[in-house]
């Protein structure tokens, strides 16, 4: 295994992180004799095999169900003084719910400390003032530091790049996790403040929200060769020396083997990657058209700016990889959660589209006269049953 740097937590940390969300039985509290034997023995051999490659690094949340109580049965076998133990705990107005959720953490995990606790979806203005505010949840986090139970504190999002600097800017965060791959690079500027920030840079879910990459489109394939997809962007990702650790989702033992084809290439991503890059943006020109690719987001309107909260930058986003390379089923997942996800995913579908006034919202877009009906062939391919955030399923 390969380790970087945490940032100023001096941590050393595996480039692969063993995230939690995938291999626990409910997305809910469940009592532990409901959980299955075959799914608990899953759990713990794909923990041990994640150890024995030296990912020490085991990242979960209050927010992802049994995950916490199933890791508490198998961590305390381990050397607690090798392992980097993650949690996360969502901000809310009621700073002492976050000190409770973060004790049932800690007793569900059966551990004396937590290594980084992070600060669980500060998406937006609203969620940051929760946390920042006197006696808000960084405040209690803080205590938690203070007392021992906490050795450094973090801060995850899903909010947009704005947002996450103004958190980064507050210089009271050590790191951050936060979404950044080949198919969506909108947080580099953030990526950028963390590291003025010293802080450590996760990169959540680069195969899953990176494109579903477990399951990649033919074309895709095609156009990644010799790498598949998910080596191709592992090594698009932690060819920047600013990006410490990708989280890898792993749902069982044999997960990691994929993503262990990087370590050999990263010496030699300066070669490997650039005809890589250049296939996938002359395929994108060649379909779309050079003009579209190079300038299809400028000065398009945010969701609130938008009639019926339309989120247009985003299905604008989701049409262009679908097109572009045959990536439907991922834009189909994503487009669906519109309207179902809450902060972590906002706005909404474009649905009667052909009703909605978009004269004013994009009268800055040089493309205004096209997006409309993108739109509207983006809801008649996209569109599906209605898609809730995995922790609501």
């Amino acid at each position: 295994m390969l380790y970087r740097r945490f940032g100023r937590t001096n941590l050393q940390m595996p480039v692969f992180s063993c995230g939690g969300m995938r291999y626990q039985y409910k997305w809910q509290d469940v009592p532990q004799w409901q959980i299955p034997r075959d799914n608990q023995a899953n759990l713990e051999a794909t923990i041990q095999r994640s150890i024995e490659l030296g990912i020490n690094h085991i990242e979960t949340a209050r927010g992802y169900g049994s995950s916490e109580m199933q890791l508490g049965k198998i961590l305390p076998q381990l050397p607690r003084d090798k392992l980097i133990i993650q949690t996360k705990i969502c901000p809310g107005a009621d700073a002492m719910k976050f000190l409770s959720e973060f004790e049932k953490s800690l007793r569900y995990l059966r551990l004396d400390y937590i290594d980084l606790l992070g600060i669980h979806g500060i998406n937006n203005s609203e969620l940051l003032n929760y946390t920042m505010r006197p006696g808000g949840c960084l405040e209690v986090a803080q205590k938690l530091q203070a007392q021992g139970k906490v050795r450094f504190i973090g801060f995850s999002t899903h909010g947009s790049t704005d947002t996450i600097i103004q958190a980064i800017n507050t210089n009271q965060f050590d790191y951050v996790n936060l979404h950044w791959y080949y198919i969506n690079q909108l947080n580099w500027a953030a990526i950028q403040a963390a590291t003025a920030h010293d802080m450590g840079v996760f990169i959540i879910s680069p195969s899953d929200k990176g494109g579903q990459l477990y399951n990649p489109p033919e074309k895709l394939v095609k156009l990644c060769s010799p790498l598949s997809p998910m080596v191709f962007n592992d090594l698009f990702c932690l060819s920047h020396p600013q990006v410490h650790t990708l989280s890898l989702g792993a749902a069982k033992p044999t997960d990691f083997d994929e993503h262990l084809k990087t370590l050999d290439l990263l010496d030699q991503a300066s070669e490997i990657l650039p005809p890589i890059l250049t296939r996938l943006e002359e395929e994108a020109i060649t379909i779309l058209g050079e003009d579209w690719v190079k300038t299809w987001h400028v000065n398009l309107p945010s969701y609130k700016q938008t009639p019926e909260q339309v989120n247009i930058p985003v299905i604008l986003w989701l049409w262009n990889l679908a097109i572009a390379y045959d990536m439907i089923d991922y834009a189909k997942m994503r487009y669906n959660l519109l309207g179902n996800g809450s902060h972590w995913f906002p706005g909404k579908k474009a649905e009667q589209i052909d009703k909605v006034d978009l004269q004013s919202c994009l009268s800055r877009s040089p493309h205004a006269n096209k997006i409309p009906a993108i739109l509207a062939q983006a809801h008649q391919i996209l569109q599906g049953e209605a898609v809730q955030r995995l922790s609501r399923s």
